[in-house]
């Protein structure tokens, strides 16, 4: 397909106040910003975004009746001073990690994971991981979609990467528990923009990969799917 991933997107019901703690955290710029969205841009350009969900449920990690779906991961020179910051910024630690990373949880409650590299000089956005019963089955669909490759896959889970893209990991779970957008109680906690040039030969090229059409086609220039693991996400286009 000739497409491309646009934005990560997570939810919140504060979009000032996480993208403020991003912006912060990682040296993340204000790239666009409205009254229920703010984009932001890390200095490789890609983009996260932060969406107004007013009845935002947070996620429990690692409770699986609360999942979190998904996670970021950043590098970092120095893992203790980072985690300090972190802190300081208003996330709290999480259980698990090792002496190489540490897990947090940012103000919205979503999980991420400082990782230790001596060869970066801040703190860097290195992948998102989404959560999935079975990393083999669903790393092919994104590998399709998306235009990358499938450069790892294993036990734990996959990963797939393109040059001047961001990585995105498929992290295998125990009892997955899909999200089921648009319910509140089961939420998508993230989900993916995709830029794609011709809205209508894409939606037939990404449900014959798998995707599931979760809204008919509404005001503004994006549709909403379904992966095969059921996590939202949005093909986009210019207007």
């Amino acid at each position: 397909m000739d497409s491309r991933l646009h934005t990560v997107v997570l939810d919140t019901a504060d979009i000032a106040g996480l993208a403020s703690f991003y912006g912060r955290l990682a040296g993340l710029k204000q790239h666009h910003v409205e009254d229920d969205w703010i984009t932001m841009v890390t200095e490789q350009g890609y983009r996260l975004g932060f969406q107004l969900a007013p009845d935002h449920v947070p996620p429990q990690w690692p409770d699986q009746a609360h999942p979190q779906q998904f996670h970021l991961d950043f590098q970092v020179p120095d893992l203790s001073a980072a985690v300090q910051q972190a802190i300081a910024l208003g996330a709290r630690q999480l259980p698990g990690g090792s002496g190489t990373y540490t897990v947090l949880a940012d103000p919205a409650g979503h999980p991420f994971c400082l990782c230790a590299n001596d060869s970066v000089t801040g703190v860097t956005l290195a992948d998102v991981a989404l959560d999935v019963p079975d990393a083999a089955a669903i790393a092919p669909f994104y590998a399709e979609l998306l235009g990358m490759q499938v450069t790892y896959s294993g036990p734990e889970g996959a990963m797939l990467a393109a040059d001047g893209e961001l990585p995105l990991m498929f992290q295998n779970v125990a009892n997955y528990q899909p999200p089921r957008w648009p319910d509140p109680a089961h939420p998508q906690q993230l989900h993916l923009d995709v830029k794609v040039p011709q809205i209508d030969a894409a939606e037939e090229a990404v449900l014959k990969l798998g995707a599931t059409k979760l809204a008919e086609p509404g005001e503004g220039n994006f549709r909403v799917y379904a992966d095969p693991a059921g996590h939202p996400f949005c093909l986009v286009w210019d207007e």
